[in-house]
């Protein structure tokens, strides 16, 4: 399992480099569930939690318009006085 504050420390490239590896993981921990070869069925889990912390970053990253997954998931400064204008 990894943290979230060890993926924001990447770049966006090297998350979406972990996140194939990651679907890679997933499709043969299927292949083997399906065969009745798979021994740690808890490792589907924790694969597809992993997937779905890099996709979150990964969203606001390209939501912030940032390189890094740091500074795009981190707290947005302004998102208070978006609202109070209006």
């Amino acid at each position: 399992m990894t943290k979230a504050s060890d993926l924001r420390a990447k770049s966006t490239d090297e998350l979406k480099e972990m996140l194939l590896g990651l679907r890679k993981e997933q499709f043969n921990l299927r292949f083997q569930r399906a065969t009745g070869q798979l021994e740690s069925t808890n490792r589907i889990q924790l694969v597809r939690r992993d997937i779905a912390r890099i996709k979150t970053l990964l969203g606001a990253a390209q939501r912030a318009g940032g390189k890094t997954a740091a500074g795009a998931a981190g707290k947005n400064s302004d998102a208070g006085a978006a609202g109070a204008g209006a």
